[in-house]
């Protein structure tokens, strides 16, 4: 940044099997670059506010920052702006842009933008156009800044010109009410004036106009689901912090661990030796039937055993290629043992299969490309490679937040805000689910650190959870409906996501409306009955067959929660191709 030394930085984050190559075309002028960053780059670690907690334990983290997380952090305190190299949104090409006359229009709830950009440079080039929103602080107290949209222009030769407009609606911008200031558990618009601008980076952004609300507004009113108990303190946008009270004890990691926890088990090829008819061929109604539309789901349903349903929700064993196991398989009733496949990158295979596969580029780099089109056609083609490979299922995207630039997982999630993670894993999912395949956005929620991750308590509020932790799943799952979710190892204030039914059957069934089936992180260290019961459908890589039978059998799982979750397996079958 003030290295008179370095006229230029090339930032290729991990490029795919063809990073290498299309980097060198970048410098030598073959290509242009045209991404932005998707995360802020500041002067030194202690200039993020997560980084004087994030190893203060390996027993929980305490996210006292809330909802001030990268450039809202950055943007908001102006001692911490001074320590910003590169913006959020920033990025240089070979090439420069003017943005013209600005539109701004508001109607029917919604914000409508647009902006004239042209290329005034010597090379062919792509622009990113950013909308930002500044709320009024009211009671609640806002970031100064937050990213409301953004779009991006096709490829403009020197002197060409594109309109680019953009929209949002105004609930979007609503704040949730955690504590009572105005209507506890509450997503609410503050009176006041919200100033909308344009610009090509979060600091650059200038006024393009602004509305104001007389009165408050309450958007959608909800339930207090996954309140902390052990946050003694939280960042409040004056500066100071915020008291919470602590209502609870320590998480034990011990609690509700009865069942013999099978890590790194492989699932038995017949986990009852009592149910060998099981694993005959079909000889009467199958799923075939109820594909074809000559039997309803239900009939189906009533005539497969509870011991068979319970089997089939747990993962079940590798066919063919595949290293993570396989949903279903109840041949004798025609339900196929779907195959999984990971990695984030593209299909993952392992090395002695002697198949090879493409290695795309890693998420954080395919968010600096803000363009939702590409993010589909590598969705898209991914898919289409793990199904010639004979699977059915991508456990893919990753989208959790770039909370710490510490966390292990960064490079396979997208981005420190939510709207850009939760844009891009939804057009990755619409690519992956065109051709017929399953995507698996993960981990719901707030893996944001690796050390202890499966006891590792995120203690953090109701308002940072919805607004920046679970915001970016809420657009995935409303924009992109995938057909599977896979949960995280941590607990979120005290209980595990497996097993939080708050979370599962409350926010993202009720709230957002979910249909599809939940699967957990493989070997999480809960019972899978308690797993059930939160809506958790699925345990992976193996679950626990005879204990989750005695469960149900004992009365401490009932056999509608067993029902709910292999309907929602079969359902999920019956979309795949």
């Amino acid at each position: 940044h003030d290295e008179p030394r370095c006229g230029a930085v090339l930032l290729c984050w991990q490029g795919g099997m063809e990073g290498g190559l299309a980097a060198a075309d970048i410098l030598v002028g073959d290509a242009y670059p045209q991404g932005k960053l998707a995360d802020t780059f500041a002067d030194g670690y202690d200039a993020w506010p997560s980084s004087a907690g994030f190893q203060a334990s390996e027993d929980y983290v305490d996210y006292t920052e809330d909802i001030f997380v990268g450039y809202r952090y950055f943007e908001t305190f102006p001692e911490a702006r001074k320590r910003v190299l590169y913006p959020f949104g920033f990025g240089l090409g070979y090439t420069q842009f003017q943005l013209g006359p600005q539109l701004f229009l508001r109607e029917d709830g919604l914000v409508k933008l647009q902006a004239e950009v042209k290329n005034v440079g010597t090379f062919a080039g792509r622009e990113v156009v950013q909308a930002y929103v500044e709320a009024p602080q009211g009671v609640l107290g806002k970031p100064r800044r937050v990213l409301a949209a953004f779009g991006k222009t096709r490829e403009l030769a020197p002197g060409e010109g594109e309109t680019v407009r953009l929209f949002f609606s105004e609930d979007s911008l609503a704040s949730f009410d955690d504590t009572g200031k105005i209507e506890k558990s509450a997503w609410v618009l503050e009176r006041g004036e919200y100033r909308i601008s344009l610009g090509t980076d979060a600091q650059c952004a200038t006024l393009a106009g602004s509305f104001a609300l007389e009165k408050d507004r309450i958007v959608r009113r909800c339930v207090s689901r996954c309140a902390p108990k052990r946050l003694g303190k939280r960042l409040l946008a004056d500066g100071s912090y915020e008291t919470l009270p602590i209502t609870g004890e320590d998480f034990d990691p011990t609690a509700r661990q009865n069942a013999l926890i099978q890590d790194g088990h492989a699932p038995a090829e017949n986990p009852y030796t009592r149910l060998d008819n099981a694993w005959l061929p079909p000889q009467g109604p199958t799923l075939d039937q109820v594909f074809s539309g000559e039997l309803s789901l239900e009939a189906l349903m009533e005539l497969i055993p509870l011991e068979e349903k319970v089997i089939a929700l747990g993962g079940q064993p590798n066919r063919g290629v595949a290293n993570t196991f396989g949903m279903g398989n109840l041949p004798r009733w025609s339900v196929p043992n779907v195959m999984t496949a990971d990695g984030p990158q593209g299909l993952r295979i392992r090395r002695e299969c002697g198949v090879c596969t493409t290695a795309f580029p890693c998420a954080s780099l395919l968010a600096c490309a803000f363009d939702e089109e590409l993010a589909y056609e590598v969705g898209r083609a991914a898919a289409l490679e793990v199904k010639e490979n004979g699977m059915g299922i991508w456990l893919a995207p990753a989208m959790n937040i770039h909370r710490n630039p510490l966390c292990g997982r960064n490079f396979e999630y997208y981005s420190e805000d939510p709207l850009v993670a939760g844009k891009t894993a939804a057009a990755v999912v619409r690519g992956v689910q065109s051709v017929g395949i399953a995507a698996t956005p993960k981990h719901f929620a707030c893996n944001n650190k690796e050390v202890n991750r499966r006891n590792c308590d995120a203690r953090v509020s109701e308002r940072a959870l919805r607004e920046i932790y679970l915001k970016g799943f809420e657009i995935c799952v409303r924009e992109g409906k995938p057909w599977l979710l896979m949960t995280s190892y941590n607990p979120i204030n005290g209980v595990r996501a497996s097993t939080n039914e708050e979370l599962i059957n409350g926010i993202l069934r009720e709230e957002w409306g979910y249909d599809g089936l939940v699967t957990t992180d493989w070997f999480t260290l809960a019972d899978q009955p308690d797993e059930i019961a939160a809506g958790n459908d699925i345990k992976m890589g193996c679950g626990s067959p005879e204990y989750t039978l005695s469960c149900v059998r004992n009365g401490e799982l009932s056999e509608e929660k067993v029902n709910e979750s292999f309907r929602r397996l079969l359902e999920l079958i019956l979309r795949l191709d």
